[in-house]
């Protein structure tokens, strides 16, 4: 029929078509008596919202300076581990998978557990937990690095600025061993 094309339109004397749902452009003259009115689509509320899921945190490279300087790592491989421990940290919120990437292979199984019961049961576990994940993200996005030491191929020590409490600075280091950047102990 005549509306089959529908079109959210608006104008002042004529009508424009902002938006068309499926369909070639009509070449038929619009009548003006329709300026300044608005059609929605009926078929605009038959399309599916999309499923919830979990939003994934979009990662920026640093594009050079700005007002806010980042200093990223210069190393693939501990970049790749930083924005896998955000993403524990800040998407996934598992405690025991961060704790388990995170510390120095030679942690005992016993220490190792203890690091975690701080994490998670320890009196003040969530203002523990929100503070160092809110560190390793910054170091990932480079928001507050001041420098990075080492040779960031087995070793790299981030000083920056605590991105939760003021007039904090923090020094967190790194090492490769075979491979895999941990947390130094």
């Amino acid at each position: 029929g005549e509306r089959d094309n529908k079109t959210i339109a608006t104008g002042a004397t004529s009508t424009h078509t902002l938006y068309r749902i499926m369909g070639k452009k009509s070449r038929r003259n619009r009548n003006t008596s329709q300026s300044n009115t608005i059609t929605t689509p009926q078929s605009f509320s038959q399309i599916p919202a999309p499923p919830s899921s979990v939003v994934e945190p979009i990662y920026y490279p640093s594009d050079g300076p700005s007002d806010v300087e980042l200093l990223q790592t210069s190393s693939g491989s501990l970049q790749a581990k930083l924005n896998h421990l955000t993403h524990l940290g800040l998407v996934e919120n598992d405690r025991a998978s961060f704790v388990e990437e995170f510390v120095p292979l030679d942690l005992s199984p016993g220490d190792k557990a203890g690091y975690l019961a701080d994490l998670t049961t320890a009196p003040e576990a969530e203002g523990q937990w929100n503070n160092l994940i809110a560190e390793i993200a910054a170091i990932r996005s480079g928001k507050g690095v001041d420098r990075i030491e080492g040779d960031q191929v087995t070793r790299a020590v981030f000083f920056f600025e605590h991105p939760l409490l003021e007039k904090c600075d923090r020094e967190v280091s790194f090492v490769c061993v075979g491979g895999e950047w941990r947390a130094e102990g």
